[in-house]
């Protein structure tokens, strides 16, 4: 595992993020399609080549040999975790952080994601956001008041929380017509995420932290600071439950708000307090119905306390990580079919590399958070592409696809589901798409959230398609030596 700063070729928490200045949204797949398939009234709700089967998990299923093949076991994972905590420069070693952190290194992190725009912004209703309002908002930064030698302090998310560019709410689009890809959003935390606590805003409600996969704003209500050993022993034993659903929600209960009603995403491990009295009652109701679970909430101090909760058995839950199959694969990712597209883990859904992010976290395999770093990962095994790779070998590599490969295009990840019709199927999050139609005029679709789609039909442009633009495919299978 690596301490921090990491390798000479790139320091650790001081990577390149979505970023608010990128001409295009991630993702959005602005209009992309291709050339040989045009859409027909026979498409599946005006989606090329779509079928109503195409739309079910059991589908692509009953197409495999070997659904329950399992891809790699729980060693196997475990050893891919490893390494990719070991090889991959956007995965972080809390641990490793110094007990007391150096002036330049907070600096140097924050300076990373909180970069001032360089072009006009609009808030929520339309309004063009001002210098003064973008001068308050750097301001909350207090790069003036970090301190040589402040003490790291641990923490655990409590709720699930959005992960900023800078500590403010506020949200800010790159157009006074689009209110969807907000540019001060990067991704979220969930709750039992252990944190490490580099700074805190001005105002005092914003803490700077560094997790696992990333580093930016969070707000302090959402963190409950603890020790070491607390924070990084929460849920180091079993038994657990897993959360297998989209999203599970524990009880609701009045005795104790801050864990009912609670949004649980999938992959998400909680610890079940096994030994809990069957007729003691868990926040006035008696667990018989539910599993006693062992929640972490932030005390009115701010000090992090531990306390039980209820998740009904009735959510989509198991008592491990599943087993790493193409049925497995198939039937998690079809949960989050129809979902709509949040950027940046906005609406508290998921964008296209939260959502095989958390198909993988359901198996209990780690992956970087953002598609830029999944693309090129040096732990996975990666097949890349350059401008050279002409179609034969892109025709190739689309054609050998299995189940749960990850396609990268600029921006935007895609997994694999499977071969029909001559062409390879995917299921993404994406905001847009485009295809060409019977009168070969190419179609914009707004698709904005979990898709089926084909692969070869889509388009990036007037005259490249996506399977022009892909950049790496990744595959999470045993590691072999190369």
């Amino acid at each position: 595992m690596n301490a921090i700063p990491a390798r000479p070729r790139r320091r650790r928490l001081a990577w390149a993020c979505w970023s608010f200045l990128i001409a295009a949204p991630l993702c959005a797949g602005p209009a992309f399609a291709l050339g040989a398939a045009t859409a027909s009234p026979q498409d599946y709700a005006g989606v090329i080549g779509l079928r109503e089967d195409y739309l079910s998990a059991a589908h692509w299923i009953a197409q495999l040999s070997d659904p329950d093949r399992v891809i790699l076991d729980r060693a196997g994972i475990a050893a891919q975790n490893a390494r990719m905590r070991q090889l991959d420069g956007s995965i972080h070693d809390l641990r490793a952080l110094p007990a007391t952190l150096p002036r330049g290194f907070v600096r140097e992190q924050i300076e990373a994601i909180s970069r001032p725009p360089t072009r006009t912004l609009y808030d929520v209703q339309g309004r063009e956001i001002g210098a003064a309002q973008l001068r308050a908002i750097t301001d909350n930064l207090a790069l003036g008041r970090i301190v040589d030698g402040r003490p790291l302090q641990y923490g655990l998310v409590v709720h699930r929380a959005a992960l900023r560019a800078f500590p403010t709410g506020l949200r800010a689009f790159s157009s006074n017509d689009d209110t969807d890809i907000d540019r001060f959003q990067e991704s979220a935390l969930f709750p039992g995420d252990a944190v490490a606590v580099l700074h805190e805003s001005a105002d005092g409600n914003w803490l700077f932290v560094a997790s696992e996969r990333y580093v930016a704003w969070v707000e302090k209500r959402f963190v409950g600071i603890g020790d070491a050993a607390q924070v990084f022993g929460y849920g180091a034993s079993g038994p657990h439950r897993v959360i297998t659903g989209a999203t599970a929600t524990t009880a609701y209960t009045p005795e104790e708000p801050r864990v009912s009603r609670l949004q649980l995403d999938m992959g998400v491990r909680v610890p079940v307090l096994a030994d809990w009295p069957a007729l003691q009652p868990v926040n006035g109701q008696q667990g018989h119905v539910a599993y006693v679970i062992q929640l972490p909430v932030r005390d009115d101090d701010g000090r992090l306390a531990l306390v039980p909760a209820l998740l009904p058995r009735s959510q989509d839950s198991s008592d491990d990580y599943l087993a790493l199959t193409p049925r497995n694969l198939l039937t998690q990712a079809f949960k989050f079919l129809g979902e709509r597209y949040g950027w940046g883990h906005s609406y508290d859904t998921r964008d296209c590399s939260g959502f095989v992010s958390e198909v993988y976290r359901s198996f209990g395999v780690l992956l970087p958070r953002n598609t830029s770093a999944q693309a090129v990962s040096p732990a996975l095994d990666r097949i890349a592409f350059g401008e050279k790779d002409g179609r034969p070998r892109r025709d190739a590599a689309v054609d050998a696809l299995q189940v749960g490969d990850l396609v990268y295009i600029p921006g935007h990840v895609m997994m694999a589901i499977g071969h029909a019709d001559g062409m390879a199927w995917m299921i993404h999050d994406t905001a847009g798409g485009s295809w060409f139609g019977a009168d070969g005029k190419r179609v914009p679709a707004h698709l904005n959230g979990v898709s089926v789609t084909p692969l070869q039909p889509m388009m990036a442009s007037d005259t490249a398609s996506y399977v022009d633009r892909i950049t790496n495919i990744q595959r999470i299978r045993p590691h072999t030596a190369k």
